[in-house]
């Protein structure tokens, strides 16, 4: 972003009616929508890309790039169509962080459609929209709040001021929770992708057999590690054997584990912060386990939490198109350079 660019968006811009075209290709979902400032979300479609990566126990990045070259355009096409619409005022797509490949079909395809409709266009940070996505709601969040983000690739807690106004709290100093969510189904055998299938099966464990680690929270701080439940959750399991019953154990003493670390350090969060709101996004904010605890929390502190809809909690192309929009709104727009970060901390923004 250009210093132009930092001063536009800090400044106080008119709101006027902005319809976005939003394009995900992070990893291995392609999401496209289209969001109005005015009219809200008009329409959104996802392709997911679990059967082709099934097959191999996890993503395979040059796979993930080429179904996004299959799926992107006929998905733009399916959401204007459904929107009764031939173009939008403007496109926005992930520009990182993410797979390099996947990112650079996205932009190159958002660019290129930018260019042919002749409309700005904005790279959007794939973290930012995920913290965002609660917006999309019927009842969405009121600045300020602090925001726990919880995927497959990053573990964060947030102070939220406003858009584009984010200081990190604490984040996880190895393994993200829904990598070990995952790596640990794994470990248990279960098919991928794993960390949905480690929750089901944690329906069936007994929640007083084993009692895990909830790693450094017995010291001050905001950051989290699950790297060593990780590993007690995988000796655990070589101990007991291959009955489904003792998976089902290990996996419920891993879930209870994981959910008390983030609740523990989320409690944390609002008495540092003071905030009286905590947003929850990502694709772990979609464990039942989870939010039952977090609103559980609320209750206790007096506070409100808020969840994105489950299928928006994965990647998606509607929380792009949304923060895409607010970027425009308030005076962003990039050049017609394709704006691809692979590694991109939120603190840059």
């Amino acid at each position: 972003m250009t210093d132009c660019q930092r001063v536009a968006l800090s400044a106080a811009a008119e709101p006027s009616s902005l319809c976005v075209l939003g394009i995900e290709t992070s990893c291995d979902e392609t999401g496209v929508a289209l969001y109005d400032s005015a009219n809200g979300l008009l329409a959104h479609a996802l392709h997911s890309q679990v059967e082709t990566h099934a097959l191999h126990g996890g993503v395979v990045p040059e796979l993930a790039s080429r179904d996004h070259v299959r799926r992107v355009l006929p998905l733009v096409r399916d959401v204007l169509a459904r929107a009764s619409m031939e173009k939008p005022d403007a496109v926005a797509y992930t520009a990182g962080p993410g797979l390099i490949g996947a990112l650079l079909v996205g932009g190159s395809v958002a660019r290129s459609l930018a260019f042919g409709w002749n409309v700005p266009a904005v790279g959007v940070h794939h973290l930012e929209g995920h913290l965002l996505a609660p917006m999309l709601e019927n009842t969405p969040p009121a600045f300020p709040f602090v925001a726990l983000l919880v995927s497959g690739g990053h573990t964060q807690l947030v102070d939220v001021e406003a858009v584009g106004q984010y200081r990190l709290l604490g984040e996880s100093l190895d393994d993200a929770a829904g990598e070990a969510f995952d790596k640990t189904a794994k470990m248990l055998g279960l098919p991928y992708p794993g960390g949905p299938q480690l929750a089901r099966l944690a329906e069936e464990g007994d929640p007083s057999r084993f009692r895990f680690p909830r790693p450094m929270t017995d010291r001050p701080g905001l950051d989290f590690s699950f790297s060593g439940l990780k590993t007690y959750a995988l000796n655990t399991a070589m101990d007991v054997g291959e009955d489904r019953l003792d998976k089902a154990d290990v996996a419920r003493a891993f879930e209870e584990a994981a959910v008390d670390s983030l609740v523990i350090k989320s409690r944390r969060a609002l008495h540092l912060t003071g905030r009286e709101r905590l947003v929850v996004a990502g694709g772990v904010s979609a464990n039942s386990r989870l939010r039952e605890r977090l609103l559980r929390l609320a209750e206790e502190e007096g506070v409100a939490v808020f969840f994105p809809r489950t299928e928006f909690c994965t990647d998606n192309g509607a929380m792009i198109a949304y923060a895409g929009c607010q970027r425009l709104l308030a005076g962003q727009s990039d050049d017609l350079s394709i704006q691809a970060r692979p590694r991109w901390p939120l603190s840059a923004l």
